[in-house]
């Protein structure tokens, strides 16, 4: 090893992962609480040790070199590391403590958060960092180890990743109450076709559940506006400007409330699964398994969570 590397400080690591995160000098020193120029030393003294430039600007616009890509993927495992490190002494004190660093789908993130608020009741000293993502950027995340775990659906089969299903993720029509289609007792997908359809932006995961389900039932909208949030797309159905297909968890509240209504579609719900995912051979912190333990088996509570966001209550225990 380059004895030059053995002379870099966690604090330099830190200066220069908030410089990677925001791609910008004077963000990362409000980040880190320091002055922009104490930053540029920091970076410049990292790219001594390094013995190559970390950053490119152009067009004023800040790029991360293939060296500073490199120290990052290094970075990433150095506090990871320490992270686990810091969970297991406080295994060894006899209580779980340390972040859960989570990546979720957009519309995952209505119920992620109950999720992880029933899985602190029995550990209170457990912290949450959520990123809300579409799924392209899940994906990238993933690629790039960021996370503990990502919550998402359709898990791509072409990259080495481990995966626990422990949610349906029922995607369903709505529109307004006054819709021509919400008096209809019962409904074909192709008669949805003649209607303007409002859609998620690309590299969202349930624009792709979608596309692919009409591909197979061969169902075609030659109306189709993008809309590029879930809240965005779901307001616009709201105010009358489009049918959509939503997940139900997503549309609860306003379905309850009467602002929507559930199409009665013969062909859907189209059921996907929200998965827990991460890299195949990945060492999980204390934390994050205990999040995996979870939800592998407290499964009655996860469903009970579910059914409350789908604006139903959940069914007896028959007691089998």
């Amino acid at each position: 090893m380059r004895k030059s590397l053995m002379r870099m400080t966690l604090r330099q690591l830190q200066v220069f992962r908030a410089v990677c995160d925001s791609r910008s000098y004077s963000r990362a020193a409000e980040e880190m609480a320091l002055t922009q120029p104490a930053v540029s030393l920091q970076i410049r003294q990292l790219e001594e040790l390094v013995g190559q430039p970390l950053f490119d600007y152009i067009g004023k616009k800040l790029y991360l070199t293939q060296a500073a890509e490199a120290l990052r993927r290094a970075s990433s495992d150095i506090f990871q590391r320490l992270e686990s490190l810091d969970m297991q002494l406080s295994e060894m004190q006899g209580s779980l403590q340390g972040q859960l660093t989570l990546a979720v789908e957009s519309s995952a993130k209505y119920i992620v958060p109950h999720l992880f608020a029933a899985f602190r009741q029995h550990n209170p000293e457990v912290i949450l960092n959520l990123s809300v993502v579409n799924r392209a950027q899940v994906i990238k995340r993933l690629s790039d180890n960021r996370d503990d775990l990502v919550i998402m659906s359709l898990v791509p089969p072409d990259m080495a990743l481990e995966f626990l299903p422990f949610l349906n993720n029922p995607i369903v029509a709505v529109a307004p109450p006054g819709h021509p289609l919400a008096q209809a007792e019962t409904l074909r997908l192709q008669d949805l076709e003649s209607y303007p359809l409002l859609v998620r932006e690309r590299g969202s995961g349930t624009r792709k559940a979608c596309e692919e389900y009409f591909q197979q039932k061969r169902v075609h909208f030659a109306a189709a506006q993008e809309v590029s949030s879930l809240e965005a797309l779901r307001e616009c159905v709201v105010a009358g400007l489009g049918i959509a297909l939503l997940p139900r968890h997503a549309v609860g509240l306003e379905l309850a409330a009467g602002l929507l209504k559930e199409l009665p579609v013969e062909e859907l719900p189209l059921y996907r699964t929200w998965c827990a995912v991460h890299a195949r051979g990945k060492r999980l912190s204390p934390v994050a398994q205990a999040f995996l333990d979870f939800i592998r088996t407290e499964r009655a509570q996860i469903s009970a969570l579910s059914e409350r966001f789908a604006g139903r209550a959940p069914e007896p225990d028959s007691g089998s």
